[in-house]
């Protein structure tokens, strides 16, 4: 999720997932899947660069030597724990 701001200056929270594409018309408008367009203040560099931080934000435990998010430890396939992580 990304927060923008509509061109009327009330914020907005869009699932950066939905977004289909991003025209700049001067406008920046945005197309999601669903056909809903939003109009928003920011540029379209601007979207693209919270899309990246929000995407890499919800990647980020899953980078090598991170913790693993509880439950996930092992394997039902018969490899071991430490293969699967990398361990030595």
């Amino acid at each position: 999720m990304i927060h923008l701001t509509r061109l009327s200056h009330t914020p907005v929270v869009l699932n950066a997932d939905l977004i289909e594409h991003i025209e700049t018309t001067p406008d920046t408008v945005i197309s999601m899947t669903s056909g809903q367009k939003f109009m928003v203040l920011e540029s379209a560099e601007e979207i693209i660069r919270r899309i990246i931080d929000f995407r890499r934000a919800v990647m980020r435990p899953s980078v090598a030597g991170a913790p693993a998010p509880s439950g996930t430890r092992g394997s039902s396939a018969g490899v071991p724990e430490d293969k699967i992580y990398g361990e030595d």
